[in-house]
């Protein structure tokens, strides 16, 4: 067999039962022989078949023929792809949630098997067609009579303690989770809660004396073992349906913001809208992109005629309680082809984690076949001081072909955002737009939406 150049993962390095690898665009996963007993056990138990057919695991399958040179390997695992790997700190409470109760899930199946979590991340939880899955296939140990979950902190610091916040506090500290990579830590999430919640004896139980005790014992894990009492798996089941109807009682803030009610008809008459929406899908079915990426996507409208073509598309908003509302939206209508997240193109997700390369940018996980920038741009360059160049050059990073629409100066939208400042823009026109991204793409179609809009929609293509 000829001897072929593997990529490892980056993120995958610190699990010494083993690591993902690429080769091309397949995903493989190397078991080493440490972990050897743990995954013939969880293969042999049912337990893979069970939570593969209720799609809670990415399925995998054993590579015989692959040779790779390596004295820790077992066994090569061929996996299913992700189209897009997205992280916690992206996620909308309700997808965090879902990330949740999958996990607890996974874990009762797991108690029943005789089979225990040893890892419990968020960023083991991805979204699939719709729905959160696990990936991480080696986070699988065989359970122990007597034994705590091992996993109970992580879990609390992942995804309990920052449902709290975004329920009790405010839906922006979701994004602590980008911070605190290995959790937002229980003393921190504590402090921040509020009194009240001293008095709901879940949360009492599962953080505010979780944290008094790590605080307590934290530095001398011994005293930790001597108080603690053996766990039966019916206690352990019986913390798993505690933190069940926990989370299934957090419910989300929905302080509702201008974009989180904001229609993408608004500022259109009918017809206008109705012509929008014409062009953009022409462009689609022009273009014909494998993937799309919806910038600036508020509920997702528009992301709903890329997806209605079977192509698959990241959906990004900054404002959370519109993607709240996208990802809701998705799980009512059973919809497979649209990720609802959270980003600020103004400050997009950057590589984090050790050596920043742990957690990737945006940038690193890009580039799209088309991505599109609807109602956006206005709002970089008036709101945030970002002019045409530096759009067109970071646009041109991220994807290969753009559909982006011009809103002029004299839009009421642009009006509105300029009542609050001094307007120092005087080249904001379409002339200085058209020059700018002529730099980096090719103009290739454009179509005035009519109807008594002055807006312009364009589809272009990058330059080689």
């Amino acid at each position: 067999m000829r001897k072929r150049k593997l990529i490892r993962e980056t993120s995958s390095f610190r699990d010494p039962s083993g690591f993902v690898f690429y080769l091309g665009n397949t995903i493989y996963r190397q078991v080493n022989i440490s972990y050897k007993n743990d995954y013939l056990y969880f293969k042999n138990s049912g337990l893979y078949k069970k939570l593969v057919v209720e799609k809670l695991l990415i399925p995998f399958r054993e590579v015989s023929d692959f040779k790779y040179e390596n004295s820790e390997a077992f066994v090569i695992l061929k996996t299913e792809n992700i189209p897009f790997i997205s992280y916690p700190y992206e996620w909308c409470f309700e997808q965090l949630k879902d990330a949740a109760l999958c996990t607890l899930q996974i874990q009762r199946l797991c108690l029943e098997a005789s089979v225990s979590l040893k890892d419990a991340s968020a960023f083991n939880i991805q979204f699939l067609k719709g729905r959160p899955i696990m990936i991480d296939i080696l986070s699988f140990e065989r359970y122990k009579e007597g034994s705590p979950w091992v996993a109970y902190l992580q879990f609390c610091q992942q995804f309990l303690g920052p449902l709290l916040l975004m329920s009790k506090v405010d839906s922006r500290l979701g994004t602590l989770s980008g911070i605190y990579l290995d959790g937002i830590p229980l003393d921190f999430t504590s402090r921040l809660l509020p009194k009240y919640t001293f008095l709901n004896f879940p949360i009492l139980a599962h953080i505010h004396l979780h944290s008094h005790n790590q605080t307590k014992y934290g530095r001398n894990p011994s005293q930790v073992r001597l108080k603690r009492k053996a766990l039966t798996k019916n206690m352990l089941l019986g913390i798993i349906d505690n933190l069940e109807n926990l989370i299934q009682s957090i419910k989300y803030s929905d302080d509702p913001t201008e974009w989180g009610k904001y229609s993408n008809m608004m500022n259109y008459t009918k017809a206008a809208f109705e012509n929008k929406k014409k062009i953009v899908k022409s462009y689609l079915v022009r273009q014909k992109p494998k993937n799309v990426w919806d910038l600036g996507a508020n509920t997702g409208e528009f992301s709903r005629i890329a997806a209605s073509l079977g192509i698959a598309t990241i959906s990004l908003d900054s404002d959370h309680s519109a993607v709240n509302n996208n990802y809701l939206q998705v799980k009512q209508n059973g919809e497979m082809n649209i990720l609802p997240l959270l980003m600020d193109l103004a400050n997009p997700t950057t590589d984090l984690g050790w050596a920043h390369k742990e957690r990737k940018s945006l940038l690193s996980r890009g580039p799209s076949d088309l991505a599109m920038a609807l109602a956006l741009v206005h709002h970089l360059c008036i709101s945030k001081n970002i002019p045409f160049s530096m759009i067109a050059s970071y646009l041109a990073k991220i994807c290969k072909s753009l559909i982006i629409e011009f809103v002029p100066k004299e839009d009421s939208k642009v009006q509105i955002l300029l009542r609050s400042r001094k307007d120092i823009f005087p080249w904001y026109n379409q002339e200085t737009f058209e020059v700018e991204f002529s730099k980096y793409f090719r103009i290739v179609k454009r179509n005035p939406i009519g109807n008594n809009s002055l807006r312009i929609v364009y589809l272009m293509e990058r330059k080689k």
